[in-house]
């Protein structure tokens, strides 16, 4: 009986552990995609202000159809 708990408790371990060590590695092998994250909301934010600068010198201009659609296109790029 002794002999079957001292297993039992080592089966447990193991699991907790290999389960701990998987999770550690899952999470530090996602931590690499935060920068490629941020370089690619950099982007979209520099397009959109882009877009959002010509739309409203559209709009200045008197050219609401073209506004309007410069706009649309740069708030599109959040939705992506």
């Amino acid at each position: 009986m002794t002999l079957l708990k001292s297993h039992n408790k080592r089966t447990i371990m193991k699991k907790t552990i290999l389960s701990i060590m998987l999770v550690m590695f899952v999470s530090s092998a996602f931590a690499g995609s935060c920068p490629m994250m941020a370089n690619n909301t950099d982007a979209k934010i520099a397009e959109a202000q882009k877009l959002r600068d010509a739309g409203m010198k559209a709009h200045t201009d008197g050219d609401h159809a073209k506004s309007e659609e410069l706009l649309n296109k740069a708030l599109e790029l959040f939705k992506s």
